[in-house]
């Protein structure tokens, strides 16, 4: 039997796990779409906006919250419906407009427009929003106010006047410049940053607990009859490591193809992202190898796997970009194969990166590889030669 047998069956049993297969293409796609919905780029906060009045300068107020940017407005018919829909998170605020609105104003009254939010961050960020839209109206019926006392005529007339007048003015003009590059593009796609660490995860996930059907070939003692056969040791070892590469291979191919066609990801340069893939799949495939011939039965493998998975996914950057973390985070989160692979997938995805640009990163996961492939071998060849 041929090292390649090895691997193709150990692939094939894999595959034909219901279980696996849902982890395989179903959950690592199904948190793409979750991470680019709640996350990506594009994503407006909800704002609500209760009207009961029906004057014309109430109208105005809605027209303006519409029109700004940066935040999604949505009609809502009263301030219970209001409240209930930030409460439950249906709406991030609520912008409460009083019936009295226009009669206030057209006598010369102070009015009050409610903001309502949840306590989170956001809700800073959307009431400067709309107090700027606010402070524009204000500033509009002052202005028409002056007018009205030097010129005489009605509200609405001078509001008139005043817009006319403002259109003559200059606006003041207000230029940004950004110093050094962007970690994060302003044309990255809104599934783009989740779906190279949501590969990076799963991939790796995957391939440790799919070590536990090497454990179930050494409890069958298939290795062991497989060794009184021609076979060599060192063939059982080779087919049973690339095994674990191929499984780890296929997971990244089916999320990277998945997220290709089905939200327009692009991977960058074809070429590196192939040699990314490949050089992380074979540390994936090292890991699930070490714990296969290390871990003592299938469910101290399974939880050591689920265990060791996550958590070094976490620390390297496969739940939180690594932009976020501290210095000294981002000096530990390398010790880790996944930070080193983000760091190859975020100059290709973002900044355009050839294979030229990601041959540190290359040459450190093919160092991961090397030394987990040469522990993993070992005791597997140690476990098959004393049973």
């Amino acid at each position: 039997m041929t090292a390649l047998m090895i691997a193709w069956t150990n692939l094939r049993r894999s595959l034909q796990d219901r279980t696996s297969a849902f982890f395989f293409v179903l959950f690592p796609l199904l948190m793409i779409t979750v991470l680019g919905v709640a996350f990506g780029g594009g994503y407006e906060p909800r704002v609500g906006v209760v009207s009961p009045a029906t004057g014309a300068l109430a109208g105005d107020l809605v027209v303006a919250l519409e029109d700004a940017e940066g935040i999604d407005v949505r009609r809502v018919e009263s301030r219970a419906e209001a409240v209930e829909a930030v409460e439950d998170g249906g709406l991030e605020a609520a912008v409460l407009i009083p019936n009295t609105y226009d009669t206030r104003l057209e006598d010369g009254q102070d009015t009050a427009v409610r903001y309502l939010s949840r306590a989170d961050r956001n809700a800073q960020q959307i009431g400067m929003i709309v107090r700027a839209v606010v402070d524009d109206q204000a500033g509009r019926y002052r202005v028409a106010r002056t007018l009205q006392r030097e010129l005489g005529g009605g509200l609405d007339e001078n509001l008139v006047r005043g817009d006319a007048f403002a259109g003559r003015v200059a606006d003041v003009a207000v230029s940004t410049t950004t110093v050094g590059s962007a970690p994060l593009p302003e044309d990255l796609g809104r599934f783009d940053l989740g779906a190279s660490s949501q590969l990076l995860l799963f991939t790796f996930v995957t391939s440790m607990t799919t070590a536990a059907s090497l454990i179930e070939t050494r409890r069958l003692g298939v290795a062991r009859r497989m060794f009184a056969t021609p076979t060599r040791v060192s063939t059982i070892v080779a087919g049973e490591a690339l095994g674990r590469v191929a499984i780890a291979v296929v997971q990244g191919l089916v999320i990277m193809v998945g997220a290709a066609v089905l939200f327009g990801v692009s991977w960058g340069d074809p070429v590196a992202a192939a040699l990314m893939l490949l050089s992380f799949a074979t540390v994936a495939g090292g890991a699930g190898l070490v714990l296969g011939a290390a871990a003592a039965n299938t469910q101290q493998s399974v939880a050591i796997g689920l265990l060791a998975g996550l958590g070094i996914s976490a620390l390297g950057g496969s739940m939180m970009p690594l932009e976020f973390y501290s210095p000294t985070m981002l000096t530990i989160a390398h010790l880790t194969p996944h930070a080193w692979a983000a760091d190859g997938f975020a100059t290709l995805v973002r900044h355009d990166g050839t294979v030229l640009d990601v041959l540190p990163e290359l040459g450190v996961l093919a160092t991961f590889a090397a030394v987990l492939f040469g522990v993993g071998s070992w005791a597997l060849r140690r476990r098959i030669l004393t049973g």
